[in-house]
């Protein structure tokens, strides 16, 4: 969960990532590497089935897939090398909490409900204090005993994947069990690794003036209300803070190859599941197809591969599973939705200018946004359509002109626009598909209710919408039941 404009200039300036700037130095680094889901586990449900989650179903949080799933780890396995995957993995069916799915499942209904905490910061510890997402630090060090053990006892190739959670905000426990993560949390330390003049202060448009589904999503994940400039720049300074933290972590891994003479024959590959809007758009977390939660990191070094580039061109996680496997000299099967983009980078293939299809898909049927949302990246261009394409309008940005996404142009360039939805529903049937989910919601969330009988009232009113749904519980649950009736 990293902003991947954070890995280049002028991003990189803001805070010290010692160790993604290696990378940068000696690899290469992918400028327009985007997520194709910005949540957690669709995103690593393509990432490691090499699929988009329209094709794999992998709707929310909680619907995702098969255990069974083959994923390119699998395949490195069977033909020869050593696997091993620790921390967070996150891309099969039946996690996270009850309120994520509940939220998911009914985000078209009629209401409007704060579902999140408030962001706020923590400073912990003091000047000295290094270690402040502990599991993750004792994820890493399990990891690097790993890579110990497997230099001194194995010549056979492996293969290691470390998830971490951060930079992902922390739960809020002030907010009761159900919370979700609201809290920016850090230490001097860490805070010291950042510029804190070179803050920008993002600009917000009025309320009255956003796009529908972004407005419930400034709404949904508790942003509606004032926030004053002193605590837009603190919760930016300590999301950039727990950048760095995650940056010394993959330190500890490359630190450890190159002591146990792994480091030059050892392809390192850092990306990210999703960014974080950071209080840009008025929001924070991810979830939509903003720059800041949508771009994400992605370089790669290695023996072979050139040092110092930057790739201009669009590519997505979808394109690691064919990567990885075409580095390991593994056949890539059918049905896979990405290009391999080894050929980019590689010193012993022919360098192309351009590789796979030139474009980026992304879509999000999850909760804090109240539509199946698809986004189209491509050149200059970001289009952005929204459940059957006609119930509500589309976005289209010139990211060259505007790094902000500020100015929605669909009315000024309506040639581009016609084109690019054409092109998007060449790549995805998006209006099926929205009806497929819109189906799935449904059904999901009648099940859900049956099995709790007559708990029904108690437990819906006590997610972590709470306290908004409790304001007027029995209207809350008219609009569930006029949702339902409704084809």
């Amino acid at each position: 969960m990293k902003d991947g404009r954070l890995t280049f200039d002028p991003g990189s300036r803001v805070v010290q990532l010692p160790y993604i700037n290696y990378l940068r130095e000696l690899g290469t680094t992918f400028l327009n590497a985007y997520t194709n889901s910005p949540i957690c586990c669709p995103s690593r449900a393509a990432m490691w089935s090499g699929q988009f989650v329209h094709l794999t179903q992998s709707w929310n949080n909680y619907k995702c897939l098969d255990a069974a799933t083959r994923t390119w780890m699998d395949l490195l396995e069977e033909n020869g090398y050593h696997t091993q995957k620790m921390g967070k993995l996150d891309y099969t069916s039946g996690s996270h909490s009850v309120s994520n799915r509940v939220e998911a499942w009914t985000r078209d209904v009629h209401f409007l409900l704060s579902q999140e905490g408030r962001p706020v910061t923590q400073l912990v510890g003091n000047a000295s204090k290094v270690r402040i997402m502990t599991k993750d630090w004792e994820t890493t060090d399990r990891a690097t005993q790993w890579i110990r053990r497997r230099a001194a006892s194995s010549s056979q190739p492996f293969a290691l994947y470390l998830g971490l959670n951060l930079p992902h905000t922390y739960r809020t426990d002030s907010l009761g069990p159900t919370a979700g993560g609201s809290t920016f949390r850090t230490s001097p330390y860490w805070l010291k690794k950042v510029s804190s003049d070179l803050i920008s202060i993002p600009e917000w448009l009025p309320m009255s003036a956003m796009h529908p589904v972004d407005y419930y999503s400034t709404f949904t994940k508790n942003c509606s209300g004032d926030f004053t400039e002193e605590e837009v720049i603190s919760i930016r300074a300590f999301y950039y803070a727990m950048c760095a933290e995650a940056d010394a972590m993959l330190g500890q891994v490359i630190s450890t190859l190159r002591e146990t003479g792994l480091l030059n024959n050892t392809v390192v590959i850092f990306t990210a599941d999703h960014g974080d809007l950071a209080m840009e758009h008025r929001q924070y977390y991810k979830m939509s197809m903003f720059e800041g939660s949508s771009h994400v990191p992605l370089l790669i070094m290695g023996p072979g591969l050139v040092s110092g580039l930057q790739v201009n061109q669009p590519v997505s996680l979808v394109d690691l599973y064919p990567t990885v496997l075409e580095i390991a000299g593994i056949p890539v099967p059918g049905g896979i939705s990405g290009h391999s983009f080894l050929p980019l980078l590689s010193k012993a293939i022919a360098h192309s200018q351009k590789l796979g299809p030139g474009w980026v898909l992304s879509e999000y049927h999850g909760c804090n946004a109240n539509a199946s949302t698809y986004m189209l990246r491509t050149g200059r261009w970001k289009y952005i359509a929204y459940a059957d394409g006609l119930s509500i309008p589309p976005q289209l940005f010139d990211l060259t002109l505007d790094k902000e996404e500020l100015h929605n142009v669909v009315l000024k360039f309506p040639e581009v626009s016609a084109h690019l939805d054409k092109q998007l529903r060449s790549i995805v049937d998006y209006p099926k598909v929205s009806k497929a989910v819109h189906l799935y919601n449904k059904q999901q969330f009648t099940a859900w209710r049956q099995s709790l009988g007559s708990n029904y009232s108690q437990v819906i009113a006590n997610l972590r919408w709470h306290v908004d749904w409790q304001k007027d519980a029995s209207a809350n649950e008219r609009a569930i039941d006029e949702w339902l009736k409704d084809s």
